[in-house]
């Protein structure tokens, strides 16, 4: 049986390991560790909760002990990442695995203030892991010099491109030195991460571990057919028939994920929202009171998701199926750590079906029917033949047709509307008591106002 000795990892790292109570590599780490401290690069296809942060750090981390450098210290193995959860836990990970060695890192983000990252920066860094938003920004300000990376990790590749960060990666790869190794791990592997890992990845090895297997072998999957509004109240009825105490709820918007929290809580269920609106310190409370059990219910959006990786979750819940396929997998995927088991309910109304169709496809499988809830609705099952998408029913679409014919309106009326004439919007924005005032003999009043809006306005636009 293959152990992390076997892997040629050394007496240090090893004892780190087994402090962390790891005792057999996965597939990743078995696959990916050996080929890069052989010093080749290394294109993964693994999700979350696969082990592929030590797959990249363990080997990261011998090669550093190995080659010491003298002096002051400069950045010499730099993580990209796309969120600050993520982020935040890939550094928590090298911080457990050094914890015998003498290797100074460090995570940097937006969304908090940067100083302390700066001052961190100063007195110089040997790892450093980052979002490409801040990294860029510090590097724009002169904080950051990556001409002597030697190691480059550019993990959750695919959900780099879904958020826009095609450019910025494009920047950070054309200020690292040629002499240096790879590694690209992403989820899946569409076109578009084979064409980016082709620009900068050198005869790399590929290590595969298919989401898909995951899938099927560990997580028992229900799907339920139910009318929209009757999500809420299903919801709540497992959570409490199940006495679920560690659960992660996945809605499509940031807005739902809100509703949902306060629709719970009515249930007496606690439970926290964590998406990209929050602020950084927002979101680390309510994944520290999920980690630590104090808060049973954690709502998400996919974005958000990338970064929770907490042990012990037994029930997933997509509470709105996911438009992409894949996105279904990275969701169930999180009750399945580490070899464990568990179980991810799907909710499907009558609008959801063609995804429930592209999930299935995706998967290979046709997902086990729970009929047996209260609110069972046989017209949200997918019919014979239907195609992968997106289900609009003919309300919606002529919902879809009157707002766009009320915005087109709306564009002409302000293209006609002389200049200096505020808008409906920025009317009812204005707030109604300031308009009665100025009706009814308040227009000296109104007209200060109005002369106030406009200073704002004016300041908001230029730049600090």
């Amino acid at each position: 049986m293959t152990n992390f000795q076997s892997l040629g990892l050394s007496d240090t790292l090893l004892r780190a390991v087994e402090s962390e109570g790891y005792t057999i590599p996965t597939p990743v780490q078995q696959q990916s560790i050996p080929p890069l401290l052989d010093g080749r690069d290394v294109l993964g296809v693994a999700q979350t909760g696969t082990g592929k942060t030590a797959a990249f750090a363990l080997p990261v981390l011998q090669i550093m002990e190995r080659n010491k450098t003298h002096g002051k210290r400069f950045i010499r193995a730099l993580i990209l990442s796309p969120t600050r959860e993520l982020a935040a836990q890939i550094e928590d990970r090298f911080a457990a695995y050094s914890v015998h060695m003498d290797i100074r890192h460090r995570v940097i983000f937006g969304g908090v203030s940067q100083k302390p990252q700066v001052r961190a920066l100063q007195k110089g860094l040997d790892i450093l892991v980052a979002t490409p938003g801040r990294l860029l920004d510090l590097i724009g300000q002169g904080h950051i010099d990556l001409s002597r990376v030697e190691f480059f990790v550019l993990d959750e590749a695919d959900r780099m491109l879904d958020m826009g960060f095609i450019r910025d990666i494009e920047k950070v790869l054309k200020l690292l030195p040629d002499n240096r190794q790879n590694l690209l791990f992403s989820a899946t592997m569409p076109k578009s991460i084979a064409k980016l890992a082709g620009s900068f990845l050198h005869d790399a090895v590929m290590v595969d571990v298919s989401p898909e297997e995951m899938t099927v072998d560990r997580i028992e999957q229900k799907i339920m057919f139910l009318r929209k509004p009757d999500k809420r109240r299903l919801l709540a009825q497992l959570i409490q028939d199940h006495q679920v105490e560690c659960g992660l709820v996945f809605t499509r918007t940031k807005h739902g994920a809100n509703r949902l929290v306060k629709q719970l809580g009515q249930s007496d269920i606690a439970a926290v929202a964590i998406h990209g609106n929050k602020s950084q310190g927002a979101r680390t409370k309510a994944l520290a009171g999920f980690k630590d059990g104090s808060i049973p219910i954690l709502v998400a959006t996919d974005i958000a998701s990338r970064g929770i990786d907490v042990e012990g979750i037994t029930h997933v819940f997509n509470y709105d199926l996911p438009n992409e396929p894949e996105s279904y997998v990275h969701r169930i995927g999180r009750t399945a750590r580490a070899g464990r088991s568990g179980i991810a309910y799907a909710f499907c109304d009558e609008s959801e079906s063609g995804y429930l169709v592209g999930i299935q496809q995706l998967i290979g499988m046709e997902i086990p029917v729970d009929s047996q809830h209260p609110f069972h609705f046989p017209g949200a099952i997918p019919k014979p033949g239907q195609k992968p998408g997106k289900v609009k029913g003919q309300s919606g679409s002529r919902r879809d047709s009157r707002n766009k014919n009320s915005r087109q309106h709306q564009r002409g009326q302000n293209q006609r509307r002389p200049r200096g004439e505020s808008t409906p919007n920025q009317r009812r924005q204005g707030g109604g008591r300031q308009n009665n005032q100025s009706n009814h003999g308040g227009g000296r009043q109104g007209n200060s106002n109005r002369r106030r809006n406009t200073n704002r306005s004016r300041n908001e636009r230029s730049p600090r």
